[in-house]
């Protein structure tokens, strides 16, 4: 399975859905996982701490948003709408 991470855009919020070592598990466990660049930054997590682990980055939330599954922290706010049609 793919599955995306996009970074959280709801104002004041700063977490992010999958530490590195989330991501290393469902790697482990055979699925590719994409990180939108930035998206650890606020809870600690830089880029290459997720590429060390085995994640694809991407430069777009609108490519996080396209895997099989999207893990966030928040529910999708109005700007992401469309990505969930």
């Amino acid at each position: 399975m793919i599955i995306g991470v996009p970074r959280e855009i709801k104002d004041h919020e700063y977490r992010v859905a999958m530490t590195p070592g989330g991501v290393q598990e469902l790697i482990q466990a055979g699925h590719q996982v994409l990180v939108e660049a930035g998206a650890g930054l606020g809870s600690g997590f830089a880029d290459s701490d997720y590429q060390a682990v085995g994640a694809r980055m991407v430069a777009t939330s609108a490519e996080a948003w396209a895997a099989q599954l999207v893990i966030k922290v928040k529910e999708p706010q109005p700007a992401e709408y469309a990505f969930c049609m």
